[in-house]
């Protein structure tokens, strides 16, 4: 299945950084609620203090893009605006998907077998 991926890379403002966490999963099934998005991921950066990367999935680019322009979009941004210092975005076609044997479960089984 073609997915197309949008990554945002956003710095938070000094100390605001949980409570950004909290928005953004307060508000998060604005997206995940739309019939186009297949998930969406909030990933802290381990090299850059206060960096956080979103990334969603979408059925197709035309469908991101509708949702891009929506009302509901932009309610969601001046909800998250507050937060952020700058942000950058990238847009990207899946082009492969290698699915891992890992989950979070069997490597803990690993480990405590070790």
């Amino acid at each position: 299945m073609p997915v197309f991926r949008v990554m945002l890379r956003m710095r938070i403002k000094p100390g605001m950084e949980r409570e950004f966490e909290r928005a953004w999963l307060q508000i998060g099934d604005s997206v995940t609620s739309h019939p186009a998005n297949i998930g969406q991921w909030l990933s802290r950066s381990a090299e850059e203090d206060g960096v956080y990367y979103i990334v969603s999935d979408w059925v197709d680019e035309p469908r991101f893009r509708e949702f891009e322009t929506s009302d509901r979009h932009l309610n969601h941004r001046k909800k998250l605006h507050p937060y952020r210092s700058d942000g950058s975005m990238v847009t990207m076609h899946v082009v492969a998907h290698l699915p891992g044997v890992a989950s979070p479960e069997s490597h803990e089984d690993w480990e405590a077998a070790r």
